[in-house]
């Protein structure tokens, strides 16, 4: 049995606290390592050691900092193979699926080498006699992310990457659920030229958690997961002084048009649905044909290409489609809520409830199911379920289907299938939710656009990734300077306008 450890000052360090976790491979169902859980004194130790190397950090010139981040980036690239097979082993994952999951977050790291250009300041010469008023982008100090078990590799990089360019120091505390790529991430920043202590792996539960919110050496916070603990990080966070972002939930609809190619549709709806579990907060989980012909069209579709879909281990071959979900309580939850839609009258189309894998029938594999005549009371869909189900709403209209997607408390992501220009420039404008597809399915922006949702999809008013981060990890301070031509006897006690 593999014990894990945290890594703390360069360091790996083993846990303290008598606590740990089980790290299950997903595949089997075996526990294959155990994840320390920390105790709020080994948190305090890594933040004051974060702390004392903080400030030699933020002195270094942008430009090496930047240097820093191509040679990570370098690193990456050689350990993709290793760091996909131990993401793969820990969350279940296929293996082009994980090599993704590393793959987007080093897009963000990419961008991150353009920190100096974005870091600039601002100056106004001559603003009034001899004063110049120039401003300046520095760190905030010792900041922090809380990071999600289905993104284990993209969403660590989302937060550290920019946050180590501005110059911060970094606490990671990662999911326990599979955290043996954040260490090797920390690993690769440190060979990469990072000095010791600036990037910190803790890992933990909610005492992790609260020590992090609490500690007032922390002056920013990152959150990724489920909408009710988004609201009480951010909550808790902003009342100890902190500066928060949380994305939460999500319940993503993906219009069908009449006019739409139901071939694309139908492929792009499998691939967001059934992809990665249903574990992605873009994952589409909601398709909302326009008229009943439509739907009809949609579903006589999707039928086959689900039944053809093939669900396995990450070790029987790139052509595997999807694989376990990351816990056995997980798949429980998925499977009770496709029992409470049949119970609710909703029409079970593909039926995956009896799905078994010979050899494998003690890991967390879920069937795809699909459900047609789906209502908004329905728990599967008022409901994010995180797994491998699609739900039909059928709508009436356009207008109908606009209204589902907006009237939904979570507004994460949604899309729009259609032929018709007018259509999707008006849905695009009109829709409240944050980041919209048109004829794309999961619509997740390049690194230097900003990702983030609306509603209870995000709290805080910077977004992940592009140039909101480099807001969120500096604060500015503008710098008034006098300068004067001579020499003048006296004091003014009054403030002298700048004219």
């Amino acid at each position: 049995m593999q014990e894990l450890t945290h890594y703390i000052n360069g360091q790996h360090v083993k846990g303290t606290s008598g606590r740990f976790a089980d790290v299950f491979n997903p595949a089997t169902g075996e526990v294959q390592a155990k994840c320390p859980l920390a105790s709020v004194e080994e948190m305090d130790a890594a933040v004051a050691a974060a702390q004392a190397a903080q400030p030699a950090w933020a002195a270094t010139n942008p430009q090496r900092r930047a240097r820093v981040m191509m040679e990570f980036v370098r690193l990456l690239n050689r350990d993709m193979d290793k760091l996909a097979e131990a993401l793969s082993r820990e969350h279940g994952k296929t293996f082009p699926d994980a090599k993704g999951d590393i793959q987007r977050g080093l897009e963000v790291v990419e961008y991150c080498i353009g920190a100096p250009q974005m870091l600039k300041g601002e100056f106004t010469d001559g603003a009034g006699p001899g004063i110049d008023i120039y401003s300046m982008r520095q760190p905030l100090g010792v900041t922090a992310g809380i990071t999600p078990f289905n993104f284990p590799a993209m969403i660590p990089m989302w937060m550290f990457a920019p946050a180590l360019a501005c110059g911060n120091a970094f606490i990671l505390k990662p999911s326990e659920r599979d955290p043996s790529v954040p260490l090797m991430l920390a690993e690769l920043m440190e060979e990469a030229g990072l000095p010791k202590g600036i990037l910190q792996v803790v890992n933990g539960d909610k005492v992790a958690v609260d020590a992090i919110l609490d500690h007032e050496v922390i002056q920013s916070i990152g959150f990724v997961g489920s909408t009710p603990i988004a609201q009480y990080i951010y909550g808790r966070g902003c009342s100890n002084g902190k500066r928060v972002q949380c994305f939460g939930g999500a319940k993503n609809h993906m219009i069908i048009m009449p006019d739409a190619d139901m071939d694309q549709a139908a492929d792009a709806l499998v691939g967001a649905g059934y992809g990665a579990a249903g574990e992605r907060c873009m994952a589409i989980s909601v398709a909302v044909p326009v008229g009943d012909e439509t739907a009809d069209r949609l579903i006589e579709k999707l039928v086959p290409r689900i039944e053809k879909l093939k669900v396995g281990p990450y070790t029987a071959g790139n052509d595997v489609d999807y694989g376990p979900v990351v816990t056995a309580e997980a798949k429980q939850r998925i499977l009770g809520l496709v029992e409470s839609g049949i119970a609710q009258g909703a029409e079970l189309v593909v039926d995956g409830r009896d799905f078994k894998l010979q050899g494998y029938e003690d890991g967390f594999f879920v069937g795809p199911h699909l459900f047609d005549r789906v209502t908004p009371d329905m728990d599967i869909y008022t409901q994010e379920i995180f797994g491998p189900v699609l739900a039909t709403v059928r709508a009436g209209s356009y207008e109908e289907a606009l209204k589902l997607a907006m009237d939904h408390e979570y507004g994460n992501g949604t899309a729009i299938f259609t032929r018709d220009g007018d259509a999707a420039r008006d849905f695009a404008a009109r829709v409240n939710i944050g980041m919209v597809g048109i004829n794309v399915p999961i619509p997740v922006p390049l690194a230097y656009h900003t990702f983030g949702g609306w509603k209870k999809s995000g709290f805080g008013d910077l977004n992940q990734h592009g140039p909101d981060l480099f807001k969120f990890y500096t604060r500015t301070k503008t710098v008034t300077a006098r300068w004067p031509s001579g020499i003048k006897e006296g004091g003014e006690f009054n403030f002298k306008p700048m004219d």
